[in-house]
């Protein structure tokens, strides 16, 4: 029971963790230079453990929860699709975070990455960062029965100039408590390729 609550947690941090190794590739200026500075130590972890991470040069990501539609656009922000290993099970994913640092998301599944496959969302995150004192956070709960998270559907991936091309859905919580109110997170994602 306690590694089916662990695993969850993890992959959102790796995830978390690729999302901010990402991010600063696209930033410029000093702040740029600070940030690649201190991404360092943790972009060359997931390089050297997955070597098949890819962020996106164009295309969109685009999430719904509840009223609000958001918009991550791989020409600006930081979109990145990731391939890694935990304990000895593979895991796939997608991770993007805003090019004002206020906004990101990270979804993954277990397994392989491959055209029209459809399987379980095994983490989830969205942070909302409207600034240090206001942080919203919302993470793929760990009540969750395994098949009850949602599910990614990868349509499309690494044909040609196409990274990854799909949809998902998925519940978040916004407290890991066992009654806590789940939220429907649906996305689209249209991405393309370019090797990290």
């Amino acid at each position: 029971m306690h590694s089916k609550r662990f695993t969850p947690w993890y992959v959102s941090l790796v995830l978390l963790l690729s999302v901010l190794a990402t991010a600063c590739q696209k930033d410029t200026g000093e702040q740029a230079i600070d940030q690649k500075k201190i991404a360092l130590s943790a972009d060359s972890v997931i390089s050297t453990s997955s070597p098949d991470n890819f962020l996106a040069t164009a295309g969109t990501l685009t999430i719904t929860m509840q009223d609000s539609t958001y918009t991550f656009d791989a020409s600006k922000d930081s979109v990145a699709f990731v391939n890694m290993s935990v304990g000895g099970n593979r895991y796939f994913g997608i991770t993007a975070i805003n090019k004002a640092h206020t906004l990101s998301f990270g979804v993954s599944s277990k397994g392989t990455a491959t055209d029209s496959l459809t399987k379980p969302v095994a983490g989830g995150q969205l942070l909302m960062m409207a600034d240090v004192m206001h942080t919203k956070q919302f993470t793929l709960t760990q009540y969750a029965e395994p098949g009850d998270a949602g599910k990614i559907n990868l349509v499309q991936y690494r044909q040609k100039d196409m990274l990854a091309k799909g949809n998902f859905f998925t519940f978040l919580s916004k407290d890991d408590e066992p009654n806590s109110s789940l939220y429907r997170v649906e996305g689209t994602f249209d991405l393309k390729l370019k090797k990290q």
